[in-house]
């Protein structure tokens, strides 16, 4: 019960970063995260006694992070970059590991042996390009650069648990072999990739045979797509080869195969591509908040003077790092692909770009608390310098990031997007309301259209209220001047009065005038059925149970279209640019209200799919007749629509 609670709590504070940052987007979400977890430390509960378990953390949270990476990259892309992917992941990482190391034991070397220090170097050696992300969503990121550090985050995870899994057995044992090392090494780093490669064509010959046969994808195919890098890592690890690397691998494989899908199988695409987005959102979340969390549990066990040394060993060290990471750029050790008088910046932001995130939390944490038969004394030493150094990476990326790059600056406000966005589904409704056929299958397309609009705009509840009232105002007379003319009966005059006195005090405030004028066309209507007569005590049973017999319904239905067809004239006549939000709820209501009407007509699937294309269409020839005209941007064009494809794709799914 503990474990759920914890787990509970995990994902409130993940959701509660979430939001602050949606509200003050220009802190990065990871620094969000991190205090979120430190303020979830303080908790008087003893869930938050939280104890890392290394193995299950990389089975369970860093596997599927990394499988949904390989499977969101191109591989015509990796295939590229093979040399830079050889070069940071490899030839880097091996290189840092030995200079960073040699420094450490070099600087103090009675503190660090030249294993520990090894193994502290290559805790520090992986990069995260989620973390990365985080810290330059409002920038504009050299596309060069982040191609780079995107597939360096990739395969240099797998560097640095075989380099330290070397580290850990010389300190342990006390011997170092090279040519053990190297071949260990190899096996473990390009047998996982290829491990990898073999079971996800396997499995995705699984899900294409599962696929043929018209397999339910929400309840077989998508299941084994999230199964798959749990399976994997287990079963590389167990083969004692990099269950990273085959993680990666897979999902490298993964991405050739939706490559090739393409448009035969949206939804497949769509629904995979929609779990994973929520599940690495949520797994990203939740490692930030755990660093966070374990950050006061080991500075709790550092003394004061220990901690202000190890704080500025971890700035040492980040430093170390950044310098390597500039110079191994600058001097074309890895390619960029730059042009020379950007070299200097784009090697400072690869640098930069250098940001420690998951594996590095990880690695620190798999740490045996058990050496040789002895306390591993330093472990909790290693763990605090790990987490300072991700920390400090992240806050220098934070600050430099922004300096360093330009805004990233769109033509268009939110607001403006909305404000487009409402014009254009409007300018859709008009189109359809001018053809006169397909009453009933209308009805429901307007009001779905209608639909696509309220999610994106705030309505002003004073001028909302204000012509609701005048619209229901406007009924009640009309109804009152038909009763009178004798084009309705008294009955029918009443059952829609109450209609629309209950439309009044359903629209706002309920103000005292509202409530005025509804007692005053109650009073009315007492004084014309008292100039009709009586109403028989059938009718008026009837009317107290609400019960309409079919021809009497048929009539109200006319009544109420009618009424539908003044009062839409009316908001016509008032409309302007100000108000538009405001009426098309208003409008939305009547159409709603008209379903009452209309429920029992019968309505033409194939031709409600038409007018919805047709509707679609409507939307994107105004884009593009606003584009031509100049009152869109290209890009406010392009995000227009990019919007209406997503409705269509998901109203047609809808309607299947």
């Amino acid at each position: 019960m503990n474990i759920i609670f914890t787990i509970f709590l995990l994902l409130a504070a993940v959701v509660i970063a979430n939001i602050i940052h949606l509200i003050y987007p220009k802190i990065p979400l990871s620094i969000y995260q991190i205090v979120a977890g430190i303020l979830m430390a303080s908790l008087p509960t003893t869930a938050t006694d939280f104890t890392m378990h290394p193995e299950l953390f990389m089975m369970a949270v860093i596997a599927p992070l990394m499988f949904n990476d390989g499977q969101n990259q191109s591989f015509r892309v990796l295939s590229k970059n093979v040399k830079n992917i050889l070069s940071l992941s490899v030839g880097f990482a091996l290189v840092a590991v030995i200079i960073i190391g040699a420094t450490l034991h070099l600087a103090f070397p009675k503190l660090f042996t030249l294993p520990l220090a090894f193994m502290l170097a290559a805790i520090i050696t992986p990069t995260d390009a989620v973390a990365v992300k985080s810290l330059t969503t409002n920038v504009m990121m050299p596309e060069n650069v982040n191609t780079t550090l995107e597939v360096e985050s990739l395969f240099n995870d797998a560097s640095g648990i075989v380099l330290l899994d070397l580290a850990l057995a010389a300190f342990t044992s006390g011997t170092f072999s090279l040519a053990h090392g190297i071949w260990y090494f190899s096996y473990v780093f390009f047998g996982g990739i290829i491990f990898g490669a073999i079971l996800g064509n396997l499995l995705i010959t699984l899900r294409m045979k599962l696929m043929s046969q018209h397999v339910d994808i929400g309840s077989i195919v998508i299941p084994i797509n999230v199964m798959t890098p749990v399976v994997i890592y287990w079963l590389a690890e167990e083969c004692h080869f990099s269950g990273i690397l085959a993680v990666v691998s897979a999902g490298v494989v993964h991405s050739i195969l939706y490559d090739r899908l393409r448009l035969t199988s949206a939804k497949v695409q769509m629904a995979t591509k929609t779990i994973w987005t929520i599940i690495s959102d949520a797994l990203n979340g939740i490692v930030f908040v755990l660093l966070g969390l374990l950050i006061p549990q080991v500075i709790g066990r550092t003394s004061p003077a220990n901690l202000l040394k190890l704080i500025s060993l971890s700035v040492m060290l980040f430093l170390i790092m950044l310098i390597l990471r500039y110079a191994w750029a600058r001097w074309r050790l890895v390619n960029l692909h730059s042009p020379k008088e950007e070299l200097n910046r784009d090697s400072w932001v690869l640098a930069l770009g250098g940001v420690h995130g998951t594996i590095t939390l990880s690695l620190a944490f798999s740490l045996p608390i058990i050496v040789s038969g002895h306390q591993f004394a330093f472990r909790n030493s290693i763990i605090l310098i790990s987490a300072l150094v991700i920390l400090t990476s992240i806050i220098v990326g934070a600050i430099a990031f922004p300096i360093m790059l330009p805004r990233k600056a769109n033509d268009y406000s939110a607001t403006e997007f909305h404000d487009a966005l409402v014009k254009t589904v409007q300018y859709a409704i008009n189109e359809l309301k001018s053809n006169t056929e397909d009453r009933a299958e209308k009805a429901i397309i307007m009001d779905q259209l209608s639909s696509q609009m309220t999610q994106y705009y705030r309505i002003n509840s004073v001028v909302f209220e204000k012509i609701a009232r005048k619209s229901h105002q406007l009924e009640l007379e009309i109804i009152e001047q038909l009763a009178e003319e004798e084009k309705i009966s008294e009955k029918q005059a009443e059952w829609y009065s109450r209609i629309v006195a209950r439309s009044i005090y359903n629209t706002g405030n309920h103000t005292f005038m509202s409530f005025v004028s509804t007692v005053i066309h109650r009073i009315k209507w007492r004084i014309i059925r008292h100039r009709n007569g009586k109403v028989q005590a059938q009718h008026r049973r009837q009317l107290e149970q609400h019960q309409l017999h079919p021809d009497q319904f048929l009539s109200f239905k006319a009544v109420f279209n009618l009424l539908n067809q003044e009062v839409n004239k009316f908001l016509d006549t008032i409309q302007t640019p100000k108000n538009v939000n405001e009426i098309t709820m208003i409008r939305r209501a009547y159409l709603q209200r008209a379903h009452f009407f209309n429920r029992d007509s019968q309505v033409d699937a194939d031709r409600m799919n038409a007018l919805f294309v047709e509707a679609f269409q409507f939307e994107h020839s105004y884009v593009q007749q606003c584009l031509a005209d100049g009152k869109f941007s290209q890009s406010l064009a392009n995000a227009l629509n990019e919007q209406i494809s997503t409705d269509e794709l998901v109203m047609v799914q809808s309607m299947e």
